[in-house]
């Protein structure tokens, strides 16, 4: 009975040692390497791209901007510092906040260009 699994563990390891290390990397570098690189397109890129517009829009910021916090706070800006904003929320009610926490400029104090037809 011990002879028939012997023959087995011998025929297992009877490979070439060239023969082995290329199924060692179609078997494991490869598909790694894919799956870094579908990690890069699909996470690592777009995310790296997003943060240097927001880095962009931030350094482009000047006053009287309408400008939307990333707590939903819309308001227009009446001072900037390099770390610290000022908005002001409504008439006479301004807020101190962080420069990092602006999200974006605000579409809704844009008025609509009128379209040529």
């Amino acid at each position: 009975m011990w002879s028939l699994f012997e023959g087995v563990a011998w025929a297992q390891s009877s490979g070439g040692a060239a023969g082995n290390s290329q199924q060692v990397i179609f078997t494991t570098v490869i598909p790694l390497g894919l799956l870094f690189g579908i990690f890069y397109f699909l996470i690592i890129r777009p995310q790296s791209q997003k943060a240097s517009e927001h880095t962009k829009m931030l350094a482009a910021l000047k006053r009287n901007d309408e400008v939307v916090t990333t707590g939903g706070l819309i308001g227009r800006i009446t001072e900037i510092g390099d770390k610290v904003v000022t908005m002001e929320i409504a008439q006479n009610v301004r807020v101190r906040i962080e420069r990092s926490q602006l999200a974006s400029i605000s579409p809704y104090g844009k008025t609509p260009s009128a379209k040529k037809e």
